[in-house]
């Protein structure tokens, strides 16, 4: 969840580890820090708690750092409140060794009670600080530093992505990946290690993806992989990135999230490139062609991927005709869940390193079931582990809040669905012609729609941004939208929000709502519409106040605040209201002030449990 970078070269190393974490500042984090040598011989770290501004201006008091070696770290706290002794870089403690790591050592608690046994000390709360000692006690014992680093990691359990500088070798630096993503950027006199590949995107775009279980150590002119288990040398493919900074600029956008949410017409657009061909009626899909249709789908995701996912669901099963279940990743892996030899699991994930995720998809693997996975990184883990991979082609979405990417999860599911539907021959020609027209047309519509969008959300921002408390209800492919319109509000705004099915308000919900606890229902011109309105009035007869996501032939006129959006064919008209969900939920959250593009709290990339 949080950032790292590393950096050895030709350059000033602290501005590039500084420019480096400011790029990964959409993962989010709640404390910053650099370590550095200088001269050769003193190994500096510098902390700050907070977000990067603090730990410049404590980097504005030295202004002679020269070193060209260094890395820094923005901390997403796990073990230990978010104060500066808690901080990343950890130094060992004596003094030779710093260290930055994200994830969790599981067995950090025996680990430490055996060095506090030898007499070591520690200043932080963290798991981290118990790594770097455990190190420098393997050290003592081993010929090599990578050999010590390769012996502690062997003996901490769980996951890690972790790079370590010395003063024994200063002019290196070593790093390793274990359930966490590590990437390793390849320049002209100059190497990096990150995160992300966005902290050094500026300087090259030559990457190598590490896999879990191996190592790298770097200077300036050299790069070598080995096996964490044996230090066994690794060869690896060299890979080019082909989006650029620009990419992931604001683009006079006031935030990260505005920006991604009017980029949703292109990503629908791009989505669809090469994958329908509306003159044969047909989806191409060449991921899917090695498996036979399934007698069962899962989709098993997280957060806003899991809602894509139960949107997905009704298509499958309508289209398809292909029983689904949707699951959320947290719960699935801990369940004994029965799989059968003709089943398929779909693995979504917007990152290709969410943790849980992963851990199912490698359950699933090794109960010899197929997976795919559905994501937007190339070279991610999941990517990469999975049985087949389709790409969101979304580009990179830098606010925390996930908005484009869930637009580009639900196309590339409505394009599966009906890939299924075709090949089995048990969808009507009607349907087929206007889903892929349909999806054909969404760009400019929306093109067209979002600006009057933003409007209505602002207005509505300014009359329930002083609300406790929200319901988002919903029937069908609205109950999904329901479920995300409620996660973006209360990520954004801190106002607590519940997405129901519609019909389970009368189930026990309904006793909350008052004059003071707002619904905002969608209320499709569909064949749910009646049981909509329905619900509707229930919630007015208890004095609630009603925004309505609808159509104008609904004639839906008793609410408090009509929003009418227009109307398209079918479960697209989904396309029309999710951005409207999120507008709404920016709108308010912008207005209150809030960190709009990195909530606090959360982060982009959760590779942690």
């Amino acid at each position: 969840m949080c950032g790292i970078i590393a950096y050895t070269g030709h350059r000033p190393a602290v501005p590039v580890v500084i420019e480096g974490l400011r790029r990964l500042e959409y993962r989010g984090y709640d404390s910053a820090g650099v370590s550095f040598i200088q001269n050769n011989e003193l190994l500096n770290v510098v902390r700050a708690a907070g977000k990067l501004n603090a730990l410049e201006q404590k980097l504005s008091n030295s202004p002679n750092i020269l070193a060209t070696v260094g890395m820094g770290h923005t901390r997403w706290a796990t073990h230990g409140i978010p104060v500066e002794r808690n901080a990343h870089p950890h130094k060992s403690f004596d003094g030779s060794l710093s260290i930055i790591h994200n994830g969790i050592i599981e067995n950090f608690q025996e680990l430490k009670n055996d060095l506090l046994a030898k007499g070591y000390k520690f200043y932080s709360d963290t798991d981290t600080e118990v790594l770097v000692n455990l190190i420098s006690e393997e050290r003592k014992n081993t010929t090599n530093l990578m050999q010590a680093f390769a012996n502690a990691l062997n003996k901490a359990h769980g996951a890690y992505a972790v790079a370590l500088m010395s003063k024994e070798e200063p002019d290196s630096i070593l790093a390793a990946r274990m359930h966490a993503p590590l990437i390793l950027g390849l320049g002209v006199g100059e190497n990096f290690v990150a995160s992300d590949v966005p902290a050094f995107l500026n300087y090259t775009r030559d990457v190598v993806f590490l896999d879990d279980g191996e190592l790298v150590k770097i200077t300036a002119n050299s790069w070598e992989l080995r096996s964490i288990t044996d230090l066994g040398l690794i060869e690896k493919k060299v890979q080019r990135i082909n989006w650029d900074m620009q990419a992931a600029s604001k683009g006079g956008f006031k935030h990260f999230m505005l920006k991604e949410i009017f980029e949703q017409p292109k990503v629908i657009s791009d989505c669809l490139v090469g994958r329908i061909d509306k003159g044969k009626s047909e989806v191409k899909l060449p991921e899917l062609n090695e498996f036979p249709t399934p007698e069962r789908l899962h989709i098993v995701a997280c957060g806003t991927s899991y809602n894509a996912g139960l949107w997905g669901q009704h298509l499958f099963e309508s289209w398809a005709k292909i029983p689904v279940t949707v699951e959320i990743a947290s719960e699935f892996r801990y369940r004994d869940v029965i799989l059968n030899k003709n089943d398929l699991v779909l693995v979504i994930s917007q990152s290709g390193e969410t943790a849980d995720t992963l851990a199912c998809l490698r359950l699933v693997k090794s109960k010899g079931i197929p997976v795919v996975a559905l994501t937007n990184v190339v070279g991610s883990s999941i990517a990469r582990e999975a049985n087949a991979s389709i790409y969101t082609q979304a580009g990179p979405e830098i606010s925390v809040a996930s908005t484009k990417a869930m637009t580009s999860q639900m196309i590339l599911l409505s394009l599966m669905a009906l890939y299924f539907a075709k090949r089995q021959n048990n969808l009507d020609k009607d349907i087929l012609k206007n889903a892929l027209e349909g999806l054909s047309s969404l760009e400019p519509e929306l093109n067209k729609v979002l600006p009057k969008l933003r409007e209505k959300a602002q207005e509505l921002a300014l009359l329930y941004s002083g609300a406790r408390s929200f319901f988002f209800l919903g029937r069908g492919v609205c109950y999904p939208l329901a479920e995300e319109g409620a996660l973006k509000l209360k990520e954004l705004s801190y106002i607590h929000a519940e997405g129901y099915a519609a019909g389970e308000m009368k189930h026990g919900p309904i006793a909350l709502i008052d004059q003071d606890f707002p619904t905002f229902a969608l209320a499709f011109n569909d064949s749910l519409f009646p049981k909509v309105k329905s619900n509707i009035e229930e919630v007015q007869a208890r004095q609630g106040k009603v925004i309505a996501l609808t159509h104008e032939k609904t004639s839906l006129t008793t609410v408090d605040n009509l929003w009418i959006i227009p109307e398209v064919w079918g479960v697209l008209n989904s396309f029309i209201a999710l951005p409207a969900l999120q507008l709404f939920s920016y709108e308010v959250a912008d207005y209150l002030g809030k960190d709009v593009d990195q909530p606090r709290n959360l982060a982009k990339s959760v590779t942690v449990e």
